[in-house]
């Protein structure tokens, strides 16, 4: 809120506790959604990799405007509905190696909660029942209203002294008005409606963070994410609502990740650049690492432009990394072990020549930086300090970018290394076994071997 680098420290001394907008469960996320979902997810990492305890919240929208529409064109009912794409959801966040929140709670099951503080809000003068059965919060009762955004004074206002109610679930930012807290029941709504004070009805979208937020976290927290799209109005929202109704500082620190481009361009359906990770695994046969890596290459605070040729520089950036981690797991005596743990490595207090990729990562969440510390560290870590040491660092960093590395299976033989087989083959043809030996030796010497079977012969790496 303040645009000032603040360190993050746990409020309690104890445990990080940070709230991460979810879904809304109305089709596949795309990846410009997961790179805010991944990006927090390698906050929570590099925390936990550093040392620190931390209690993740992420919510599941499974009641707006978009979940009501869509469930009814699809003639289904709204819990089969949402429960579909969240189980999608759950499968790409799998995929993508993002650890599961500590606490995924979703709207649905906290009406209660959104009721109670509705009625506090009204309590205290800061919302108001309306004819239709809805009840709005009276933006002109908090005085912060725009700090978040840095809304222009006079629109605020404008929007103030016409006394505009938006019965939507999202608006534009010029249409600064009083906000929908419970929706009055509608018959476009269907059966999806809950009994309250007011009426039959449902929340507003704004309400169910600052409802589960203040259950799970409380009236004062460590940190709140979400794209940077939800600063307005959703995140004033829920600022305006969550400290006029639980009182507090609500959250501490703001955290917005910026836009995903798709080749230059802002990604939408008449672009056809909309893109999920079902579709880049389909066409052009990307991995999810290999997004997952797109998605943390660039600084957290720059539009990252997302290519297919970014994907290429990804899968050879990964297989890089396999090579590299080979030889260090050699010289470490290491050789086809498993490193330690995820939560044995959030334990390692020396990361020997990667050091600086976790300080690099630690400062800002600079990914970009992270990455090339790692590449850095990987031209000395078989000769530089203790190899073991820098082998667990090696996976320490790996583990606080959530990447996993592939298995690149057995590499093709260069055309040199085929006509040094071929030229055997004739050899062991003519049976000059001798011949054959010798041309056998100079495979191994290139780093290969032959394997003969009934059909002809294999080559495989040493």
């Amino acid at each position: 809120m303040t645009r000032e680098m603040r360190e993050l420290q746990p409020a309690d001394g104890k445990t990080f506790g940070f709230y991460c907008c979810g879904p809304t469960v109305y089709g596949p996320a795309h990846i410009g959604n997961f790179r805010t979902f991944v990006l927090n997810d390698v906050l929570r990492r590099v925390m936990e990799v550093s040392g620190m305890r931390t209690k993740h919240v992420r919510n599941i929208t499974d009641v707006d405007d978009k979940t009501i529409r869509d469930s009814q064109a699809a003639g289904m009912g709204l819990t089969e509905f949402t429960e579909k794409w969240t189980a999608r959801f759950h499968r790409d966040c799998e995929d993508l190696n993002c650890l599961k929140p500590h606490v995924e709670p979703s709207a649905v099951q906290h009406i209660p909660d959104q009721i109670a503080l509705i009625e506090a809000l009204i309590e205290k003068g800061h919302a108001y029942p309306a004819g239709d059965g809805s009840v709005y919060f009276k933006i002109a009762s908090f005085r912060d209203y725009g700090k978040l955004a840095r809304l222009d004074q006079q629109d605020l206002e404008l929007g103030k002294t016409q006394n505009r109610r938006a019965n939507a679930d999202e608006y534009e930012k010029d249409s600064i008005s009083d906000f929908v807290l419970w929706k009055g029941r509608r018959p476009e709504d269907g059966d999806n409606y809950w009994e309250s004070p007011w009426g039959e009805g449902r929340p507003g979208w704004h309400l169910e963070c600052s409802a589960m937020s203040f259950k799970y976290l409380g009236e004062t927290f460590d940190l709140h994410s979400g794209g940077e799209d939800l600063k307005f109005p959703h995140h004033e929202n829920e600022i305006a609502q969550s400290r006029c109704a639980c009182g507090g500082e609500f959250a501490r620190t703001w955290f917005h990740p910026r836009f995903l481009m798709v080749d230059g361009e802002k990604m939408s359906k008449s672009l056809n650049n909309l893109y999920t990770l079902e579709d880049l695994e389909n066409d052009p046969g990307a991995t999810a690492m290999e997004v997952r890596y797109v998605l943390i290459s660039a600084h957290h605070r720059k539009q990252l432009n997302f290519t297919f040729d970014g994907l290429h520089a990804a899968r050879e950036a990964l297989g890089k990394l396999v090579r590299a981690e080979a030889r260090l797991a050699k010289a470490a005596g290491q050789d086809g072990q498993a490193a330690l743990s995820y939560k044995e490595l959030c334990r390692l207090e020396d990361h020997g020549v990667f050091a600086p990729a976790l300080a690099a990562l630690n400062d800002d969440l600079n990914t970009a930086e992270g990455l090339g510390q790692l590449f850095k560290g990987l031209r000395t870590a078989a000769t530089e300090g203790d190899p073991g040491v820098n082998w667990l660092g090696f996976h320490a960093i790996l583990a606080a970018l959530g990447l996993l590395l592939p298995d690149l299976g057995d590499p093709e033989a260069p055309p040199e290394v085929v006509a040094l087989a071929e030229k055997r083959q004739e050899a062991r043809a003519t049976k000059d076994w001798a011949g054959a030996d010798a041309v056998r030796d100079e495979l191994k010497k290139l780093g290969w071997t032959v394997k003969d079977g009934q059909n002809g012969y294999e080559l495989k790496p040493l």
